[in-house]
């Protein structure tokens, strides 16, 4: 039969765990197709948990005693787990679980079904339907929790789960293979980790189902759950997201394009100031000043965007002039959609005053509103020439 192994991370839980220990081992007879044992990683507990689980694993060879030489964390215990486990043991699922009995042990029966039936990940959940929390529980653990999983949805963007914190897992080792690079770094060793690793098996398209779970408080010991698990796991999912944000190509596209606005907004306004108002045939100083802002905006944007945006499709220096002249010849849809909107607003509503800024003194007028919704619209032309002509995928 396959291996599956339970993985209990310890630290100061020495009476919780005699306890836990043959719950787990009769709930493994009713666990058909896979040979169940349990893998106990103690951090050096002061209070000896290690002492307890040796004298267990002499009696008994379904539990395996795994000890840290010094605390690593809940992310470093579980990790040093299942490299054990997937390793070492020969296991082709690991399950998470607490040792202070706050999860249900007879759900396990239930989570190896669903793995037999083709899920990757599954999860025990508190916020699905059938499951819940302590109704005695503090307003701030409850705040901790509900408000906690509603803001990771809600940052990264994905509601397809319901418990993003949930520590009772089971996992397969494909999934675990894939998603261990990205969860070995120093921010994983606490509780960020079991949102850092849930989010990196969704990323890679594994197939995750929440099981309901009524979650039971610690009747022993002190919960390990502390400030820092809140300060650490916004630090994270915000991070996250911003580094989503800057790899994503249209994010930075727009990030691009709202530098060459301003470039273009402030060009315009100081040539405006140097050049005297004129009028020759159908050119106005209005007209002068906006060529000569888009062309600087233009240069802006190929440097920037051949730089950071098509970083990956980064021009040749050899290719450069001739892009360059390309990427003026495909800006010229912007061009035109930004002088005619500027004509029309010139010739139909009028230059108008709108306000004035004292420290440059100069007359915020219409001009700008026109250049601006010009510079929106010409954007979207802009992405597809760009995308399509300029830096095309090879």
């Amino acid at each position: 039969m396959q291996k599956a192994v339970v993985i209990v991370p310890t630290y100061n839980e020495r009476e919780n765990i005699q306890k836990l220990i043959p719950l787990l081992l009769e709930v493994f007879k009713k666990v058909k197709n896979w040979d169940m044992s349990i893998l106990v990683v103690d951090d050096t507990s002061p209070d000896k948990t290690y002492e307890v689980v040796k004298k267990i694993t002499k009696e008994n060879k379904k539990v395996k005693l795994l000890l840290n030489a010094k605390k690593e964390g809940l992310g470093g215990a579980y990790l040093k787990g299942m490299d054990y486990a997937f390793g070492e043991q020969g296991a082709e699922v690991v399950l998470q679980f607490d040792a202070d009995l706050s999860h249900d042990h007879r759900k396990i029966p239930q989570f190896m079904k669903e793995i037999d039936g083709g899920e990757d990940l599954v999860l025990g959940s508190r916020y699905v339907k059938g499951g819940g929390i302590p109704a005695n529980w503090g307003l701030y653990r409850k705040f901790l929790s509900v408000v906690g999983n509603i803001t990771i949805a809600t940052v990264l963007t994905n509601f397809s789960i319901r418990d993003w914190t949930t520590g009772f897992r089971a996992v397969r080792r494909k999934v675990f293979e894939k998603v261990r690079p990205f969860v070995s770094d120093a921010r994983f060793m606490g509780y960020t980790y079991q949102i850092g690793f849930l989010n990196s098996a969704l990323r890679q398209g594994f197939k995750v189902k929440e099981v309901p779970f009524i979650f039971v408080d610690r009747t022993i010991g002190k919960s390990k759950l502390g400030a820092e698990y809140m300060k650490n796991t916004l630090l994270y999912i915000f991070k996250l997201r911003l580094d989503d944000l800057f790899k994503n190509r249209i994010f930075k596209f727009a990030f691009v394009g709202g530098i060459g606005t301003l470039v273009q907004l402030m060009s315009l306004t100081i040539i405006r100031l140097l050049i005297p108002d004129f009028q020759f045939l159908v050119f106005t100083s209005f007209l002068v000043a906006t060529l000569m802002s888009i062309e600087l905006a233009i240069i802006s944007n190929f440097v920037l965007n051949n730089l950071w945006t098509f970083a990956d499709r980064k021009l040749m220096t050899s290719q450069i002039p001739g892009k360059f002249i390309q990427f003026n010849l495909a800006s010229m849809g912007s061009i035109l959609i930004q002088l005619i909107i500027n004509s029309s607003g010139e010739n139909f509503i009028g230059l108008k005053d709108l306000f004035v800024l004292p420290i440059i003194n100069f007359n915020v007028d219409t001009g700008l509103i026109f250049a601006i919704s010009g510079i929106l619209i010409g954007l979207f032309w802009n992405f597809f020439a760009y995308n399509k002509y300029i830096w095309k995928k090879k």
